[in-house]
Parts: structure tokens; sequence; C-alpha cells
């Protein structure tokens, strides 16, 4: 049962009870004025008048100008809690939380931030290559510009960004992350749980009742008129792109994320995923009600683009501004299938726009406002091809990122007051170990490492920035250190994208025999549990990018969450209070 109760600030002898969780965690950092929902998760059931919540000494809800909610016994825990939802703290400093419960104690500090009165970016281009390695960055070069005699014969765009810094990106329940909860911290400034996105987990079952932290799009909203934008090659409801708008525990939850997504109504979303915006009775939805969110974006005055001609013509129209891309029922595919093989599911959407198109047709119709914008750009075909360990679909998604890179470059030259920022959620387990050559031998004989690598012998004589071919010698050897059981075939995948295991019927994963009598195909037995079906990520910090307005501000290492501050203060989020 629950009741509303001014917390008394006062302590009386009970039997110990730990209070074991505060929400926000300790050294949570807050933006000034910034709504987030404060939590107190004890170990057992406890009284209310036994009870304290103090900040600074002071009892919470006096504090915080709110009664909390008192929970004796939460939903399928036999365990007591207190709530407070969209609290807010308007004043920068280090504020300490305490939590009393009989003679037990839990403390957390928070760090309460504010920003200069006056904003140094007046826009934010946020580009995350999903799964982005060091390797990638190598590989793509290798691959689109070619070498002689041990120097590159041409640069990526994102070589020439001029700052740098080391971003952690581990979970707050593990070393280990996703992308949930990693592109979740860039867009809210709070660490959370992995598959968790805009919240803090809490121990109830539920998904959709964990305490929220407000995102990026939420605090543009709340302090101006910026535009939002969201572009992705994923699901639009996947992890990535959905950090921009969802308060769910499970990233699983894409049916509601959507819903989310109509609420929140950036002003441009372009991605895949429209199945799960279709009413159930649509063929191919994945919706279980009768909501139809396409029509209600189109009611809410966005114009519809389905494919890259509608797209172009969607930033010459003269609608409310808002344009909805819908450009695949799932994940759109590669830029590999999708530009060069058709491959893939290109046969049933035959017209996807690339991730270039789409990032200029992004800064085209959100530089219309002269307040300005922040978008998200999200290159999810690199994490996607790399999880099956298809190298060189994920090195095509890396070269066509890069390209968009280039995109958001020039529109930097032209806007000063224009923030970049290159990065990637998260790392996989991958790497460029030398190259491939059959006339070496067949399979492990063909690798060719230290001297015995050369060069790769990849040619680009259209001058696309893309291999003209990719079954040459000597090619990539790409390898992952984590992987299921699988064959390794010491080559690109050039009929469909590779399915490494399948599953056996047990939930366990077995070596897909599909790719067993390929010339020098060898039998590779997994590192990870025979549970896994594909590679996973890595705990390596990952390398951020950045030009333009406020650029220098990146440096050395940082959490993800610190990534947020910055862009907060660049964008003077509460310029009310004083710079912190």
């Amino acid at each position: 049962m629950r009741a509303l109760l001014t917390l008394l600030a006062t302590t009386c002898l009970v039997p110990a009870v730990q209070a074991a969780t505060i929400l926000p965690l300790d050294r949570a950092t807050i933006l000034a004025g910034s709504p987030f929902d404060l939590k107190v998760e004890f170990d057992g059931v406890v009284a209310a008048e036994d009870v304290s919540v103090t900040i600074n000494g002071q009892p919470a809800a006096e504090m915080l100008g709110k009664d909390l909610t008192f929970i004796e016994r939460e939903e399928g825990v036999e365990a007591s809690a207190v709530r407070l939802e969209a609290a807010t703290i308007a004043a920068p400093g280090e504020y300490t939380v305490e939590a009393k419960a009989g003679d037990e104690v839990k403390t957390v500090t928070w760090e309460v931030y504010g920003t200069p009165a006056e904003p140094v970016a007046r826009n934010v281009i946020f580009m995350i290559a999903d799964g982005l390695s060091i390797a990638d960055r190598t590989t793509a070069r290798l691959m689109s510009k070619g070498m002689t005699e041990g120097k590159a014969d041409g640069r990526l765009n994102m070589d020439d960004l001029e700052y740098a810094a080391f971003i952690g990106t581990s979970s707050t329940g593990s070393i280990a992350t996703d992308s949930a909860n990693t592109a979740s911290a860039y867009m809210s400034g709070h660490k959370s749980a992995v598959n968790a996105l805009g919240v803090y987990a809490d121990r109830t079952e539920d998904s959709l009742d964990d305490p929220r932290v407000e995102l990026i799009s939420e605090a543009l909203a709340r302090t101006g008129s910026k535009s939002v934008g969201i572009v992705s090659t994923a699901e639009i409801q996947d992890a990535t792109p959905a950090s921009l708008v969802a308060h769910t525990r499970k990233r699983a939850d894409k049916a509601e994320i959507a819903t989310m997504l109509f609420e929140r109504q950036p002003d441009l979303i372009l991605g895949g995923g429209s199945a799960y915006l279709l009413p159930q009775s649509t063929p191919g939805s994945k919706r279980k009600d009768d909501e139809n969110l396409i029509e209600q974006f189109q009611d809410a005055g966005y114009a519809l683009a389905t494919d890259a001609a509608t797209l172009a013509s969607a930033t010459e129209g003269s609608n409310s501004g808002k344009i909805l891309g819908m450009f695949h029922t799932g994940n759109m595919d590669s830029s590999l299938d999708r530009q060069f093989l058709k491959k893939g599911t290109v046969e049933d959407f035959p017209n996807q726009p690339g991730l270039v198109e789409m990032t200029g047709a992004a800064l085209t119709q959100l530089s219309k406002n002269p307040e300005g914008f922040f978008v998200m750009v999200e290159a999810a075909t690199v994490d996607k091809m790399k999880h099956p360990m298809d190298w060189e679909r994920a090195m095509f998604d890396m070269i066509e990122f890069d390209q968009a890179v280039g995109v958001a470059k020039a529109f930097v030259a032209e806007n000063p007051d224009t923030l970049l920022i290159v990065t990637g959620d998260h790392t996989h387990g991958n790497a460029l170990v030398g190259t491939i050559d059959p006339a070496r031998g067949e399979g492990r004989e063909s690798v060719g490492v230290y001297n015995d690598a050369g060069f790769l012998a990849y040619q680009d004589e259209n001058g696309d920035g893309y291999p003209d071919d990719l079954n040459v010698a000597p090619r990539i050897a790409m390898f992952a250190n984590n992987y299921p059981d699988h064959y390794e075939t010491w080559g690109p995948k050039l009929d469909n994208p590779f399915e490494p295991a399948v599953e056996t019927g047990n939930e366990d994963y077995i070596a897909n025999e599909q790719y067993k009598d390929q010339p020098g195909a060898v039998l590779r037995e997994g590192n990870l549990p025979k549970s896994a079906d594909a590679a996973v990520h890595a705990v390596d910090d990952v390398v951020l990018q950045a030009s333009g307005a406020g650029a220098d501000q990146f440096r050395g290492y940082m959490e993800q969450s610190d990534v947020y501050k910055i862009v907060a203060q660049l964008m003077a989020l509460a310029p009310s209070q004083p710079g912190n």
C-alpha cells in the first residue's frame, strides 16, 4: 500500500535495517534544474515513522519542495522504499543524501552543476558509430585510402578532428556494457545498467516504473526551442536512437519506446523500425494494439518519407518542418548490401537512403531553426555486422560513417557555432592483425603477419571511397578475440550477411554448417558460453573526437556522463545558474 508522507528527519531506535540503495547513485552528476526521480530501496520492511531521508542535513521533502511517497512493500519485493518523482535542485553544489532506518545509515553524494549564462555552441552534431573500435578506423582508412611504403595514401574525415578523449563505458552493475546504457549516459548524464534507457534500474519487475532522469531532448524542450533530430540505420526504437526519448529498464520494450517517441516528438526522425509504428492489423506490424503512430505523426504535422526520393522531397517541403522518415520495417541494410551487392533485404526495400544522405537531409532541415539544433547520427550497422564477425560489411559501414562525418565537418566549417562530436558508444573485441592471401596456403596458413603481411590489394578506381572488389588478395585479416562456435572461412561473405552460429533447440548455439564446405573452412570452438550466438562488446575505452565550438573541452579520460555535462554547459542548459 502506498501512502503520501512527509518523511521526518528524526530517527527512532528500531531493529537495524540497511538502506540498501539510493537512486541517483553516489557520485551522480545532475544538471541544475533538471528533473530526476529520487528513490531509496531498503533491504527489508520498515515502518514509515522509522525512516528519514535528508539532503545536506535537511529533510528531503523540505529541500525538494515535495512530499515523498512511502511504499511499505514494493510489488514483488518483501521490502520498503520511498520515492519522489520529478525532483529538482536549482543551486549548483555538492549534496549529501542520507537515508536512515533504525541505526543503519546509507549515504551518497551528488554533484549538481550549473552552466554559463550564454551558450558557446548553438548546434550540436553527435555522431556515433555503434561499436567503434580503434581497429575500425585503421581498417576503414586502409580499405578506403590505401597505403604505400608504410604511410597512408589518404586520410579519413575523422582523422583531422582536432580534439580527442578516452571515454569509459562501463555500466553501474558491470564493467561490461551495451548500447542502451552507453547511449543513455551520453544523452542524460547518468550511467545506468545494461539494457536501461533514461532510468536508474531498480529492483522491481516492471520495466517502466524505474526512477527517471531527464534526457537531452527533454532538457532542450524545457529550456528553449531548439530542434532535435534522430538519425540511425537501425530501427529507430533500437537502443542508441531510443536514448533520446525513452525511459525503460528494458531496451526490448520497442513498442512502448515507439509510443514514447511520438510523445516526445523530435523534429526529425530518420531510420528503420516502421513495424513498431503500425497497428497490429497491418501485415508485419510488431505492435499488440491498434495504435497507428504513422498516422498520428502525420496528423501532428510530420512529412512522411519512405525512401530516398521522398526524403529529398520532404526537406524541400513547406510543412511544419518536421519529418518522419521510415525506410524499413526493421534495421536498414548495410551499405555493402544496399549500394553494391543488392543482397540482404534490398529487394524488399530497394531505395533506402544511406547515412550520408540522411545526415545531409537532417542538417538541411534542422538548420532552418534559427535557435539551433541537436542531432544524433548513428551508424548502427557497424555494430550489427561486428557481432556476427562480418568484417567487410562492418567496414563498409565505417567508410560510410566517415563520409557522413565529412558532411558534418563541411557544415561546421560554414557554421562555426556548431560542436561536432564523433565517437562510439562502446567497443568490440576485434583487431586487424595482418592480411589474408590464399597464395600462402589454405586456411590459417593464408594469414600473413609482421613482414609477411605486406599491403592490401584493394583498389578504388571509381573514386567513391569504397574498394571496387572485396574478393582480392591480400585482404584484411580481422578477427574477434571473443566468439561462439563457428566456421572461419578466411574471406568476405558476398552472398548474404554472415550467420556464424545457429540454435540447437535447447538455447545453446553451434557452428552454422552452411559454411562448413567452403574452401579452407575450419571449425573454431568458441571461447564464450555456448548460449552465445555472436561476438560481444569489449570493455576497452572508446575514443571520442571533437571539432568546432567548445571542442577543446574534450581531453584526457572522461566518463560518458561527463560528455553530457560538457554538452549541457556548452549549450547553456542551466542559464540562470553560474558556471560550475
